[in-house]
Parts: structure tokens; C-alpha cells; sequence
């Protein structure tokens, strides 16, 4: 028997976020030039070491932190940010009030998203908060545009339409049926949005642009060692397994749980 896609995506989804949450707790950080660098796997090193002579173990166990909390972070501002941006321009009276929130996002659509970061990490190079809150800004436009085209679609279905001829207040209808409305979009949308976040937020320390170089971040850690991939591999592909396990199985668990949830509305209807 084949085992169901939800499962095979919680577990590929708990692995990587049970490190990241509690590995700070099982192991300290050692220090550079602790070890030998590059040491194989075996004896206190099951993972053997880094090119600064650091337990892989042990960055791994440290790294999640950073690289899982920045992202989802980051997708919790965007969306806290955007949704509300969208949820005012949708249910905005006038033509000209609903151009004023979101025509001003726009201008940070076509803007490449690297260039963001880049200029935020040469004023504040190192610090976790700018970069999410870089990788933030440049997801609130798209998110704020996927919550009024939904509200906008939710608003003038018959449903609404009925609400509005049972007397129920425009505040009601949109604080309720249309805000319930946009949870299914949303829910779509949040696992490729935080896939996107965990990419940026490892493309900007991978490139040396978000944490220092010596931080025990699993991009940090990909980018120091990727030299030495045939000498060390596990120094590269212990954190990467990490990222991609992370990435599949939210995309897995997300796509199953968003078919249950319309196959149960197809059910009540």
C-alpha cells in the first residue's frame, strides 16, 4: 500500500521544522578552528566538519533557525501587510480610493527582487529583520492583487448579492462572507509563497548578501562549502536536504489539503 501524499508531505515538512525548532537546543556551535577542517564522518563528527573546522552536526542543528524563521516570517508580513491592502481596495465605494492602495504597489512589480535585497543589505548587511522584511515588501504587491481580485470576485457572486437584500450591512458582508471567501485563494497561495520566501531569503545569504558568512545558516552554510563538495559533501547536501525537504513537503501537504477543503465545499453545495 502506497503511503498518501499528505503523509509523505508532513513528514518531508516535520523533519526540517522539528530541527529548526528545537536542534538549537541539542547541540552547541563550535567555534572556528575547533577541528580539523573538513574532517570525514565518523567518531565525534557523524557529519564530519566545515572548511573553518566546525561540527556539520551541529550547523545543522543551528542553522534552521534562520533560514525557515526569516522566510516564514517574511510571508507573515507580506501577508498581514498586502491582505489588509486588499481587503480595503476591494471593498473601497470610490473608483479613485481603490486606485490609491493598490497603484502604488505596482511600482514594485517589475523591480527584480535580488536588486531589493541588495540595496537593503548594503545599509544593513547581516541583519536577519531587513533582509525578511526586504523579502516582504517585494511579495505584499502580488498578495495584496490576489486578495482584491478574490474579495472583488467574492463580492459580487449572488451569495453577497443575497446578503445585501436580507439588509445585512456592507461592513457584515465584507467582514465575514467576503473575508471567508478569500482563505481558499489564500490557502493556494501561501505555499508557493513561502517556497519563493525560502528561496530568496537562501539566495540573499548564498550570495553573501543577507547573514555573515561564518553564520550557522544552512545557505551560509551551502555557499561556504560548495567548493568542497567532492572533499566534504555532506557539509552541502546535509543543509540543502534540509531546504528541499522543507520546499516539497509544504508544496505536497498544501495541494492535499486544498482538495479536501473543495471537495468538502462541493460536498455541501
Amino acid at each position: 500500500m502506497t503511503m498518501p501524499v499528505a503523509s509523505v508531505g508532513g513528514l518531508l515538512l516535520v523533519v526540517p521544522a522539528a530541527i529548526a525548532l528545537i536542534g538549537p537546543l541539542l547541540a552547541q556551535p563550535a567555534a572556528p578552528g575547533a577541528f580539523m577542517p573538513y574532517a570525514g564522518s565518523g567518531g565525534e563528527h557523524p557529519l564530519g566538519t566545515d572548511g573553518l573546522g566546525r561540527d556539520v552536526l551541529a550547523l545543522l542543528l543551528h542553522g534552521g533557525r534562520s533560514a525557515l524563521g526569516m522566510a516564514l516570517g517574511a510571508v507573515a508580513v507580506a501577508y498581514l501587510v498586502g491582505g489588509l491592502v486588499g481587503l480595503l481596495a476591494a471593498s473601497a465605494r470610490h473608483r479613485w480610493a481603490d486606485e490609491l492602495l493598490i497603484r502604488p504597489l505596482d511600482v514594485l512589480l517589475p523591480v527584480p527582487t535580488l536588486l531589493v535585497i541588495s540595496v537593503v543589505a548594503v545599509g544593513w548587511r547581516g541583519s536577519p529583520v531587513a533582509i525578511a522584511l526586504a523579502v516582504a515588501a517585494v511579495n505584499v504587491p502580488p498578495v495584496a492583487r490576489l486578495v482584491r481580485a478574490a474579495a472583488l470576485d467574492a463580492a459580487s457572486s449572488p451569495v453577497a448579492e443575497a446578503l445585501r437584500v436580507q439588509g445585512e450591512s456592507r461592513a457584515r458582508i465584507q467582514l465575514d462572507y467576503v473575508a471567508r471567501s478569500v482563505l481558499s485563494p489564500v490557502a493556494a497561495d501561501i505555499g508557493t509563497r513561502i517556497t519563493l520566501a525560502v528561496f530568496l531569503v537562501g539566495s540573499a545569504n548564498f550570495l553573501g548578501l543577507g547573514l555573515d558568512p561564518t553564520a550557522p545558516d544552512w545557505a551560509v552554510s551551502i555557499a561556504r562549502s560548495r567548493e568542497a563538495l567532492l572533499l566534504q559533501p555532506w557539509a552541502v547536501l546535509a543543509p540543502a536536504l534540509m531546504l528541499v525537504m522543507f520546499t516539497v513537503g509544504l508544496n505536497l501537504l498544501a495541494d492535499r489539503l486544498l482538495a479536501r477543503s473543495r471537495r468538502t465545499q462541493e460536498a455541501v453545495r
